[in-house]
């Protein structure tokens, strides 16, 4: 039998399986809040499946640049206000992102 839908929410081996990272990579990205998750009554940790986006652009940021943990909060959150001023700048009327120059 195949799931319908993907669930909403994983849980710490489900999500660390999608990422093929170790769940203790995972609870140390929660822990230095590069990576959201709520906990249940138990304790447990579970994430939303956008957060599987977020743990890819950490690895490609590590990767890319060696960067390390302070310095990849620091970039994703930049990266997330360009992602905002771009949208606005989208619907004031500006066609174009102005990280883009052509």
């Amino acid at each position: 039998m195949y799931p319908l839908a993907r669930p909403v929410r994983l849980d710490l081996d489900s999500f660390a399986r999608a990422c093929s990272a170790s769940p203790e990579l995972i609870r140390r990205f929660v822990g230095l809040g590069l990576l959201e998750a709520e906990r249940d009554a138990a304790g447990r940790l579970w994430f939303r499946t956008a957060e599987l986006a977020t743990f890819a652009r950490i690895q490609r940021l590590r990767s890319g640049f060696g960067l390390d943990y302070a310095a990849l909060d620091l970039v994703l959150h930049l990266l997330d206000r360009i992602a905002v001023l771009e949208a606005a700048s989208r619907r004031v009327g500006g066609d174009r992102p102005w990280t883009r120059t052509s």
